[in-house]
């Protein structure tokens, strides 16, 4: 298969996995509503936002959308759009080194991509599926790069998006680019959209038929002669004679054994004269599915509307070319249909993903629940947090209209990143509390979030593991065998016992340990050592 290289792209491959773990703080001041909604907005840099979150989400979400900057060189963004912020070259400079001067703005926004993709397919599960946002200036970068992180069988395809209403005549080719594209990748081949709801007014019954209700269908195939010759011969109609020939370039849609057994069955409609083509009759009883495929056109509004819902939300144009919440319900409603699915953005911006999530609860009663996290920190505490706590309360539509907007209900919780898990020595940085840490240390663990906020020192069990974690962060200056931090054979015997009919290994962490390597092998005890065998360090 084809491969995409790039230069940097060697600092980067590995990249998302030394990006140190971070803890998460909430501000209650900036959240809204419901704080027990499961609703998160996080601000800080996605990469990092992205590994602190790992250990409670891997694995669990249903849909991912991100937005990323499109990399048009336009300079006047409030994202900077050829990845070239101050934020960016800094990380570029630290990950890529001085190879970093050498990159094009391609190269830079590649550097960018690579990492973030990689953990965003983490986040998944196997039955989750990730949209993309992009047009023109990266779209064959970005489907190579899709291609290598999720597999090119699991691309689902490329939707089309009309972006703008009227052309646009200052592109000097003299092309409008009216349109973009939605990339669709699954985490594997188990994803599907629910399509669309099957049109049933097609079906009629004007004979009277006693199979019901049916619609005239296409009996042709899309096949010359030359490729699929057992869909190219002749039909007779068996009443008056006539005999029909297939369309030279398509054949039949039926090899010949079915055809008859569909004239058999009555289930021809025979043209009456001998220069058109029969067609099938479809019964509608026959018809196993209520959805039907989903088109590649998606007939979403445009930015015109996305621009206009927010300048209404907040009387003013805060952000540019915001997309529409609707059109953004419509791709989600899609494939996030569980009452617990859970959707994430990285790319947040204006929060249009949020307001989304929160009007398919509202239609339909749903308990989606979203992740957002924005970079910036004016966007988040002014324009993204305000939207959402605007459209969860309720507001009024500014000028003259002047008519409120009832509120959707919900509610999320702001949150920041904190310092680092451990510090620049590798040791447990003394803001980390218990919970915190073995949440952690569940996953490096595991591979899977913690089952729930951890109240004691067992953590969980997962696939014939029960985990264990020994540490007091409360009482720095007492000794470690003191603080409890230490396995000793005393706490050995007094560890809490996993789930009745577990046979499987109870690993234990701590920061020392007394017990001979003997009996923890009678026990069926592994210690590892905090902080050095932890992952993440």
């Amino acid at each position: 298969m084809p491969t995409l290289d790039w230069i940097g792209k060697q600092a980067v491959v590995n990249h998302h996995r030394q990006v140190p773990y971070r803890l998460v703080h909430c501000d209650g001041d900036l959240s809204a509503g419901d704080a027990q909604a499961g609703n998160l907005l996080v601000q800080g840099d996605n990469l990092q936002a992205l590994r602190a979150l790992l250990p409670y989400y891997a694995g669990r979400v249903k849909c991912i959308y991100i937005d990323p900057p499109y990399n048009t060189g336009n300079e006047g963004w409030v994202y900077n759009d050829n990845v070239n912020s101050p934020e960016m070259r800094a990380w570029l400079g630290n990950v890529v080194g001085k190879e970093a001067e050498d990159l094009s703005r391609h190269d830079k926004w590649l550097c960018m991509m690579y990492p973030r993709l990689r953990l965003l397919r983490e986040f998944l599960r196997e039955d989750g599926v990730i949209f993309v946002s992009i047009d023109d200036h990266e779209i064959d970068h970005l489907l190579f790069l899709m291609d290598e992180i999720f597999g090119r069988k699991n691309r689902m395809g490329n939707l089309i998006w009309r972006r703008r209403g009227t052309p646009d005549s200052r592109n000097v080719s003299g092309i409008s680019p009216d349109h973009e594209y939605l990339v669709c990748y699954g985490k594997t081949e188990a994803t599907r959209f629910a399509g669309g709801k099957r049109d049933d007014t097609k079906y009629s019954n004007p004979d009277a038929d006693a199979r019901g209700a049916w619609m005239s269908d296409n009996l042709t195939g899309l096949a010359d002669a030359k490729a699929r010759p057992n869909l190219h011969y002749p039909v007779v109609n068996p009443s008056t004679g006539n005999e029909y020939a297939p369309h030279p370039r398509r054949g039949w849609a039926v090899a010949r054994d079915t055809m008859d057994r569909l004239i058999q069955e009555d289930r021809i409609l025979w043209p009456k004269s001998v220069t058109g083509r029969p067609r099938i009759k479809r019964f509608l009883e026959d018809v196993t599915s209520e959805r039907t495929g989903y088109s590649t056109i998606l007939s979403a509004p445009n930015n015109t509307e996305g621009t206009r819902v927010l300048n209404e939300i907040f009387t003013d144009k805060v952000f540019p070319f915001p997309k529409p919440h609707r059109y953004l319900a419509e791709v989600i409603a899609q494939v996030a249909t569980g009452p617990d699915d859970l959707i994430l953005d990285s790319f947040a911006g204006s929060g249009t993903t949020g307001h989304a999530v929160l009007d398919l609860n509202k239609q339909d009663c749903g308990n989606r629940r979203f992740i957002l996290v924005e970079m910036d920190e004016g966007i988040a505490s002014t324009v993204t947090a305000e939207r959402l706590r605007r459209v969860i309360t309720g507001y009024d539509k500014g000028g003259d209209a002047g008519k409120p907007v009832p509120g959707l209900g919900g509610g999320f919780r702001f949150c920041r990143l904190g310092v680092p898990l451990f510090d620049e020595f590798g040791d447990i940085a003394s803001e980390v509390t218990f919970p915190d840490l073995a949440a952690h240390i569940f996953f490096a663990e595991t591979g899977v979030p913690i089952p729930a906020r951890a109240q004691s020192e067992f953590l969980g069990v997962h696939q014939g593991r029960a985990v264990y974690l020994l540490f007091d962060a409360a009482n720095p200056g007492l000794p470690r065998e003191a603080a409890g931090n230490v396995l000793t054979p005393d706490r050995l015997a007094r560890l809490p016992a996993p789930p009745e009919g577990f046979d499987g290994t109870r690993v234990v962490y701590a920061e020392g340990c007394t017990v001979s390597a003997d009996r923890l092998r009678g026990a069926n005890v592994v210690f590892r050592q905090i902080p050095y065998q932890v992952e993440g360090v």
